[in-house]
Protein backbone atom coordinates (compact mmCIF):
# COMPACT_ATOMS: atom_id res chain seq x y z
CA UNK A 1 0.00 0.00 0.00
CA UNK A 2 1.41 3.02 -0.74
CA UNK A 3 1.64 6.29 1.33
CA UNK A 4 -0.59 8.43 0.01
CA UNK A 5 -3.30 5.32 0.07
CA UNK A 6 -2.50 4.14 3.72
CA UNK A 7 -3.17 8.33 4.81
CA UNK A 8 -7.26 7.88 2.81
CA UNK A 9 -7.56 5.07 4.35
CA UNK A 10 -6.32 5.74 7.83
CA UNK A 11 -9.02 9.14 7.35
CA UNK A 12 -11.36 7.40 6.49
CA UNK A 13 -11.39 4.78 9.49
CA UNK A 14 -10.88 7.46 11.98
CA UNK A 15 -13.57 9.25 10.57
CA UNK A 16 -16.14 6.29 10.88
CA UNK A 17 -14.67 5.33 14.02
CA UNK A 18 -14.92 8.82 15.22
CA UNK A 19 -18.40 9.75 14.78
CA UNK A 20 -19.57 6.17 15.10
CA UNK A 21 -18.73 6.93 19.02
CA UNK A 22 -20.74 10.59 18.58
CA UNK A 23 -17.49 12.31 19.53
CA UNK A 24 -16.58 15.56 17.62
CA UNK A 25 -13.40 16.20 16.66
CA UNK A 26 -12.10 18.83 19.44
CA UNK A 27 -13.13 16.27 22.48
CA UNK A 28 -11.23 13.02 19.97
CA UNK A 29 -8.18 15.50 20.19
CA UNK A 30 -8.62 16.16 23.96
CA UNK A 31 -8.60 12.49 24.67
CA UNK A 32 -5.44 12.34 22.83
CA UNK A 33 -3.69 15.57 23.95
CA UNK A 34 -3.75 17.10 20.66
CA UNK A 35 -5.40 19.88 18.90
CA UNK A 36 -8.85 19.18 16.78
CA UNK A 37 -6.34 20.60 13.66
CA UNK A 38 -4.46 17.74 13.93
CA UNK A 39 -7.40 15.97 14.05
CA UNK A 40 -8.86 17.61 10.90
CA UNK A 41 -5.17 16.85 9.34
CA UNK A 42 -5.45 13.35 9.83
CA UNK A 43 -9.56 13.23 8.84
CA UNK A 44 -8.62 14.85 5.28
CA UNK A 45 -5.43 12.42 4.61
CA UNK A 46 -2.51 14.63 5.40
CA UNK A 47 -1.16 12.71 7.57
CA UNK A 48 -1.02 9.62 9.55
CA UNK A 49 -1.02 9.55 13.20
CA UNK A 50 2.59 8.07 15.13
CA UNK A 51 2.40 4.48 16.36
CA UNK A 52 1.74 5.59 19.93
CA UNK A 53 -1.14 7.58 18.78
CA UNK A 54 -2.38 4.83 16.59
CA UNK A 55 -2.18 2.55 19.87
CA UNK A 56 -4.24 4.87 21.89
CA UNK A 57 -6.95 5.40 18.84
CA UNK A 58 -7.07 1.37 18.91
CA UNK A 59 -7.79 1.52 22.63
CA UNK A 60 -9.96 4.01 22.65
CA UNK A 61 -12.21 2.50 19.52
CA UNK A 62 -11.83 -1.44 20.94
CA UNK A 63 -10.43 -1.83 17.76
CA UNK A 64 -6.69 -3.36 16.38
CA UNK A 65 -3.88 -0.97 15.00
CA UNK A 66 -4.64 -2.99 11.97
CA UNK A 67 -8.09 -2.53 11.53
CA UNK A 68 -7.14 1.30 11.51
CA UNK A 69 -4.76 1.05 8.55
CA UNK A 70 -6.40 -1.44 6.75
CA UNK A 71 -8.88 -0.79 3.95
CA UNK A 72 -12.55 -1.55 4.48
CA UNK A 73 -14.05 1.22 2.00
CA UNK A 74 -13.92 4.31 0.06
CA UNK A 75 -12.80 7.23 2.20
CA UNK A 76 -14.62 10.19 1.85
CA UNK A 77 -13.25 14.22 2.63
CA UNK A 78 -14.97 15.81 5.60
CA UNK A 79 -17.09 18.59 5.05
CA UNK A 80 -15.66 21.33 6.34
CA UNK A 81 -18.79 23.67 6.38
CA UNK A 82 -20.98 21.22 8.93
CA UNK A 83 -17.09 21.04 10.89
CA UNK A 84 -17.70 25.16 11.56
CA UNK A 85 -21.30 25.09 11.87
CA UNK A 86 -20.81 23.09 15.29
CA UNK A 87 -18.27 25.07 16.57
CA UNK A 88 -20.61 28.52 15.33
CA UNK A 89 -23.24 27.21 17.24
CA UNK A 90 -21.51 26.32 20.24
CA UNK A 91 -19.45 29.86 20.51
CA UNK A 92 -23.38 31.16 20.22
CA UNK A 93 -24.58 28.82 22.90
CA UNK A 94 -21.91 30.13 25.58
CA UNK A 95 -22.10 33.78 24.60
CA UNK A 96 -26.12 33.57 24.97
CA UNK A 97 -25.53 31.98 28.45
CA UNK A 98 -23.06 34.34 29.49
CA UNK A 99 -25.08 37.34 28.44
CA UNK A 100 -27.93 36.05 29.94
CA UNK A 101 -26.41 35.75 33.50
CA UNK A 102 -25.13 39.63 33.07
CA UNK A 103 -28.87 40.76 32.37
CA UNK A 104 -30.37 38.92 34.92
CA UNK A 105 -27.92 40.55 37.44
CA UNK A 106 -29.19 44.26 35.62
CA UNK A 107 -32.52 43.37 36.19
CA UNK A 108 -31.88 42.83 39.45
CA UNK A 109 -29.94 45.42 40.02
CA UNK A 110 -33.23 48.19 38.34
CA UNK A 111 -35.27 46.29 40.35
CA UNK A 112 -33.53 47.36 43.34
CA UNK A 113 -32.83 50.91 41.94
CA UNK A 114 -36.51 51.37 41.45
CA UNK A 115 -36.81 50.63 45.15
CA UNK A 116 -34.48 53.46 45.92
CA UNK A 117 -31.38 50.37 46.68
CA UNK A 118 -28.78 50.88 44.84
CA UNK A 119 -26.51 47.77 44.89
CA UNK A 120 -23.56 48.01 42.53
CA UNK A 121 -22.07 44.92 43.84
CA UNK A 122 -24.20 43.36 42.08
CA UNK A 123 -22.17 43.45 38.80
CA UNK A 124 -19.42 42.03 40.94
CA UNK A 125 -21.24 38.84 41.43
CA UNK A 126 -22.64 39.03 37.93
CA UNK A 127 -18.94 38.95 36.96
CA UNK A 128 -17.86 36.27 39.01
CA UNK A 129 -21.17 33.98 38.03
CA UNK A 130 -20.46 34.93 33.97
CA UNK A 131 -17.21 33.55 34.37
CA UNK A 132 -18.78 30.03 36.31
CA UNK A 133 -20.86 29.60 33.49
CA UNK A 134 -18.32 29.89 30.56
CA UNK A 135 -16.01 27.74 32.38
CA UNK A 136 -18.98 25.09 33.25
CA UNK A 137 -19.63 25.42 29.72
CA UNK A 138 -16.26 25.16 28.43
CA UNK A 139 -16.34 22.11 29.80
CA UNK A 140 -19.36 20.79 28.36
CA UNK A 141 -18.62 21.64 24.87
CA UNK A 142 -14.84 20.19 25.49
CA UNK A 143 -13.39 24.07 24.51
CA UNK A 144 -10.55 23.86 27.30
CA UNK A 145 -7.30 25.29 25.69
CA UNK A 146 -7.30 27.80 27.90
CA UNK A 147 -9.32 26.21 31.19
CA UNK A 148 -6.45 27.32 33.41
CA UNK A 149 -6.70 30.71 32.85
CA UNK A 150 -10.81 30.81 33.10
CA UNK A 151 -10.21 29.10 36.32
CA UNK A 152 -7.87 31.84 37.80
CA UNK A 153 -9.71 34.55 36.63
CA UNK A 154 -13.00 33.00 38.71
CA UNK A 155 -11.07 32.52 41.49
CA UNK A 156 -9.79 36.52 41.59
CA UNK A 157 -13.05 37.31 41.08
CA UNK A 158 -13.88 35.80 44.29
CA UNK A 159 -11.60 37.05 46.09
CA UNK A 160 -13.05 40.41 45.01
CA UNK A 161 -16.45 39.79 45.95
CA UNK A 162 -15.28 38.49 49.42
CA UNK A 163 -13.43 41.75 49.84
CA UNK A 164 -16.05 44.15 49.05
CA UNK A 165 -18.58 42.34 50.90
CA UNK A 166 -16.66 42.06 54.10
CA UNK A 167 -19.10 44.01 57.08
CA UNK A 168 -15.76 45.09 58.41
CA UNK A 169 -12.78 47.44 56.41
CA UNK A 170 -11.69 46.15 53.38
CA UNK A 171 -8.61 43.97 54.36
CA UNK A 172 -6.08 44.29 51.64
CA UNK A 173 -4.06 41.31 53.26
CA UNK A 174 -6.77 39.11 51.59
CA UNK A 175 -5.45 39.43 48.36
CA UNK A 176 -2.12 37.43 49.72
CA UNK A 177 -3.68 34.51 50.09
CA UNK A 178 -4.77 34.83 46.13
CA UNK A 179 -1.06 34.50 44.80
CA UNK A 180 -0.64 31.18 46.48
CA UNK A 181 -4.10 29.89 45.20
CA UNK A 182 -3.51 31.09 41.96
CA UNK A 183 -0.03 28.79 41.85
CA UNK A 184 -2.18 25.77 42.82
CA UNK A 185 -4.58 26.59 40.13
CA UNK A 186 -2.21 26.75 37.20
CA UNK A 187 -0.26 23.56 38.66
CA UNK A 188 -3.24 21.29 38.97
CA UNK A 189 -4.02 22.26 35.59
CA UNK A 190 -0.84 21.31 34.28
CA UNK A 191 -0.25 18.06 36.05
CA UNK A 192 -1.44 15.86 32.99
CA UNK A 193 0.97 17.60 30.32
CA UNK A 194 3.77 15.14 31.37
CA UNK A 195 2.99 11.94 29.13
CA UNK A 196 5.41 13.27 26.12
CA UNK A 197 8.60 11.50 28.04
CA UNK A 198 6.80 8.34 28.53
CA UNK A 199 6.22 8.18 25.08
CA UNK A 200 9.77 8.47 23.92
CA UNK A 201 10.15 5.94 26.10
CA UNK A 202 7.73 3.79 24.41
CA UNK A 203 8.96 4.51 21.02
CA UNK A 204 13.17 3.88 22.34
CA UNK A 205 11.58 0.55 23.82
Amino acid sequence: MELNELRLVTASNIIKLRTGKGMTQAELGARLNYSDKTISKWERGEAVPDAYVLTQLAELFGVSVDFILSSHDKWEKPKENEVEEVRYSVEHIIALAVIGVFTAFLIAFVTLWLMDIVEWRLFLFALSAAILVYLILICVFKRRRHLQYVIALFVASVFVDVYFCLPTANPWQLFLILVPAEVIVFLACNVKKNHHPRRKKRENS
